[in-house]
């Protein structure tokens, strides 16, 4: 699988990464990606930026070279009905969103309260993606996910930092191949993100490309491979 797009990084503006904006797209071009997403963190998650960074990304190319730059935020789930971190007029200034449960802003719930909270967060239009459904700490019913996902247009991601070794997201790998089965039953569509907080980790997927060519996984449910594909999502 050719995989052109990595939708889902960190820049120093986060406060736990470690490589800025020019150094991260440089290296999406150097590994010959077509569209790159910047996400940071919202303003619940201890050190990142202040709102105010959301509200000004007109000053930012948007096509460099032979790669497209989209700027969107990885928006923290604050309860289980999906309320978010980030006010109207933030979301109003973002590309897309990635809605994502953290323990260090929600304590872990029952299965239908994660659940619940996850599918209420897809319901806002501008929430694209659902960061590292995988976490084994949120548990979840995967089919209401995988279906939800359908229903709002949302992606489900593959989240390739939940795959490392070094990781300590739980059980990432066996939920994984749950939703991915799922996804396969009911068509619904998936995106590989990076979530790289350092610049050489921009497109690295490779620990889900692993995972996809063990269960041989349709190809076409994948976004990557095209940006049109993605596009559909966040125009």
């Amino acid at each position: 699988m050719i995989d052109v797009l990595d939708a889902h990084m960190h820049t120093i503006a986060s406060g736990h990464a470690y490589s800025t904006l020019n150094e991260m797209i440089a290296s999406g071009k150097k590994k010959n990606l077509k569209l790159i997403g910047i996400t940071e963190h919202t303003n619940k998650m201890p050190g990142t930026c202040h709102e105010i960074y959301f509200y000004n990304f007109k000053v930012i190319p948007r096509h460099q070279d032979d790669i497209e730059i989209r700027m969107g935020a990885e928006i923290n789930i604050m309860d289980y009905y999906g309320n978010m971190d980030l006010s109207e007029k933030g979301f109003s200034k973002i590309d897309y969103g990635i809605a994502s449960l953290h323990d260090i802003c929600i304590d872990p719930g029952s299965q239908e309260e994660n659940t619940n909270a996850i599918i209420g967060a897809m319901k806002h239009p501008k929430v694209k993606i659902i960061g590292h459904p995988d976490n084994g700490y949120y548990p979840v019913n995967y089919e209401k996910i995988v279906l939800a996902a359908k229903e709002y247009h949302v992606l489900l991601e593959l989240n390739n930092s939940s795959l490392n070794p070094l990781g300590e997201r739980l059980n990432s790998r066996d939920n994984m191949k749950t939703m991915l089965k799922l996804c396969q039953k009911h068509q619904t569509e998936l995106i590989i993100d990076s979530d790289a907080h350092i610049a050489d980790d921009v497109g690295n997927h490779n620990y889900v490309h692993e995972l996809l060519d063990n269960l041989n996984f349709p190809e076409e449910l994948i976004v990557n491979t095209s940006v049109d594909k993605f596009k559909k999502y966040i125009k």
